[in-house]
């Protein structure tokens, strides 16, 4: 099987949380034999679709994985953020035909819910990233 190299993109907001979040992801990454060729911080999740363009135009990277926490505030910004964010990496994974994951984790979460996801987020985005490299190398 050909080497798998992904990009990370991490929010720096909610660092507590985020920051655990890179930590998990990169572990994951090893475990899966994968190798991250880049390591991007931006300020927050809305922040995620430049970078993340910037890098699906890269040769030598074949997915990207986002990292991040919405937390609930109060008003509806952190919908307007989950929700935006997350539209415009769909878009950008169906524009380079290259996946794009989701390890961002709310809107609408306490921050006890966001550090209880933690794991599950961060290891799930690696893991959809790597599947669908796997997946669809061989459907050109």
């Amino acid at each position: 099987m050909d080497e798998i190299n992904i990009a990370l993109v991490v929010s720096e907001f909610n660092a507590d949380i985020t920051g655990l979040m890179l930590e998990r992801a990169k572990a994951h990454a090893k475990f899966l034999e994968v190798d991250i060729t880049h390591i991007v911080s931006v300020p927050g999740a809305f922040d995620t679709p430049l970078p993340v363009k910037r890098l699906l135009e890269k040769k030598n990277v074949d997915a990207v994985v986002t990292l991040g926490a919405v937390l609930e505030g109060d008003t509806q910004h952190d919908e307007l953020v989950g929700q935006h964010a997350a539209r415009k990496l769909m878009d950008l994974s169906l524009e380079y035909g290259k996946p794009v994951a989701l390890g961002i984790s709310g809107p609408g979460m306490t921050r006890l819910q966001g550090q209880e996801r933690i794991d599950e987020y961060a290891k799930r985005a690696v893991e959809s990233a790597v599947k669908l490299v796997k997946r669809t190398r061989n459907l050109n």
